[in-house]
């Protein structure tokens, strides 16, 4: 788990995009439409960063290291 904390603003942010089920100041629950897309797009080659970009987060309120880990799980899944 991330040591980063979100913000109530940042919270606000990530709770707009339609592929965050939930959100709290510790993590993000993503949808299971966000996780397919993921598992599909990066399987096709592309970077997880450029997935989560595209799919309209903020990589600076994430984080590398929280897509990194959150793209492994769902690989290993």
């Amino acid at each position: 788990m991330s040591e980063k904390l979100f913000s109530k603003e940042e919270i606000e942010i990530l709770s707009n995009n339609k592929y965050v089920k939930n959100v709290s100041e510790k993590g993000i629950t993503y949808t299971d439409e966000f996780k397919r897309l993921f598992i599909a797009e990066n399987e096709k080659g592309k970077f997880p960063r450029d997935i989560f970009s595209e799919c309209g987060f903020d990589i600076n309120i994430i984080g590398l290291k929280r897509i990194r880990s959150s793209g492994s799980r769902w690989r290993s899944a």
